[in-house]
C-alpha cells in the first residue's frame, strides 16, 4: 500500500490563498534566549532550568505581557563566547530600546527581570528573527533555515534563528524585533527583498503579516491603505480611530508627514471552513480573516 503524501501546512495554505494581514500576534515587548541545545517543542518552558529562576522569569514576562523566544545564531557555534540573553521594547513613535546580558548560569537568567524595567539602550538596529524551530513545526524549518541562512549573509550581527512565532502556514515567518513587524510567505530572494527595504524604514505589502501594535483588523486596514498608497515608514501612519459593530471595523487611518493622505476603511471578519492549520495538528481549526469592504481616502 502506497504511503499517504506527507502534509505541509505551508503548501497548503499557499494552495488555499490564506491572507496574510491580519496575522500578526500582539506584542510590544521581546525576551530573547540564546539557547544552543535543541530546543523544545514548547520552547522556554520546555527548557531544563533551575525552578525558581525558570518561574521568576516566566511570571515576569507575563507580567509585562512579554514573549520569550529561543535564539541561535544560524549554523555558527562560539564556544568560546557565551550565550546572550535580550529584552527588546518597542515603544510607540519609533523610540525602540533593547537590553543584553549574558548567561553560564541559570541565575545569571535573573537579570532579565530587572531589564524589563530598565530603560534600556536606544538607536541599535532592530533584530531579523527567523522562526526555524522545527521540533515546533515541521515547516519552520524547511522554509525558515534557508531564509536564515541567506540573510545572515547580508547581515551577520542582526540574524538569529528563534523559536515559534506564530503562524506556522505561513513560514518562512520573519519578526523584526523591536520593530514589531512581521513578514510571511518568505523565500530566500523575496525575503532579502522585503528586509533590504525594511531596514531601509520601506514597508512593502508584500509578504507582510502586520504590526503587532496594532490589532488584527487593524493590521488588515493599514495593508490596504500601503496597497493602496505604496512603500512607507513605519511609523508613517497612525490608526486615529476605530469603531467595531459587531463583526465590522471602520477605521481612519492618517498620515503622519505632510503629503500623506487620511484613509477610511471598513473591514469585515470571515471565518473559514475548518482546515489542518499546523503540520502537527491532529484536529482542522478555523482561521478568521479580515476582509477590506472599502477604502476611501479621507480628508484631515
Amino acid at each position: 500500500m502506497k504511503a499517504p503524501a506527507r502534509f505541509f501546512c505551508a503548501e497548503a495554505a499557499r494552495l488555499r490563498g490564506d491572507a496574510l494581514a491580519g496575522t500578526a500576534p500582539y506584542g510590544l515587548v521581546w525576551i530573547l534566549i540564546e539557547y544552543r541545545s535543541g530546543w523544545p517543542a514548547n520552547g522556554y518552558e520546555g527548557l531544563d532550568l533551575e525552578p525558581d529562576v525558570k518561574a521568576r522569569v516566566y511570571s515576569a514576562a507575563r507580567a509585562a505581557r512579554a514573549r520569550i523566544l529561543l535564539i541561535r545564531r544560524p549554523g555558527r557555534r562560539r564556544p568560546d563566547v557565551p550565550p546572550r540573553w535580550a529584552v527588546l521594547h518597542h515603544d510607540r513613535g519609533g523610540a525602540h530600546r533593547q537590553t543584553w546580558g549574558t548567561w553560564q548560569s541559570d541565575q545569571d537568567l535573573a537579570g532579565i527581570i530587572g531589564a524589563l524595567g530598565a530603560p534600556g539602550e536606544r538607536g541599535r538596529p532592530p533584530l531579523l528573527l527567523v522562526c526555524a524551530h522545527g521540533v515546533h513545526d515541521t515547516c519552520c524549518a524547511i522554509r525558515g533555515r534557508p531564509v536564515a541562512g541567506a540573510l545572515t549573509d547580508r547581515w551577520p550581527d542582526l540574524v538569529w534563528e528563534c523559536t515559534h512565532v506564530g503562524g506556522d502556514r505561513f513560514a518562512a515567518n520573519v519578526l523584526v524585533a523591536p520593530d514589531g513587524v512581521y513578514y510571511g510567505n518568505l523565500d530566500a530572494p523575496t525575503a532579502m527583498v522585503m528586509l533590504e527595504e525594511h531596514l531601509a524604514d520601506r514597508i512593502h505589502v508584500d509578504h507582510l503579516r502586520g504590526y503587532t501594535d496594532l490589532v488584527p483588523p487593524q493590521q488588515a486596514a493599514l495593508s490596504a491603505v500601503l496597497h493602496h498608497a505604496g512603500p512607507s515608514g513605519r511609523h508613517d501612519y497612525v490608526v486615529e480611530e476605530t469603531v467595531r459593530q459587531d463583526d465590522r471595523w471602520r477605521m481612519r487611518i492618517a498620515g503622519r508627514p505632510v503629503g500623506l493622505s487620511v484613509f477610511e476603511v471598513e473591514v469585515h471578519a470571515r471565518r473559514a471552513a475548518p482546515h489542518q492549520l499546523t503540520c502537527r495538528g491532529l484536529s482542522a481549526s478555523s482561521a478568521v480573516y479580515y476582509d477590506v469592504a472599502s477604502l476611501h481616502v479621507g480628508s484631515r
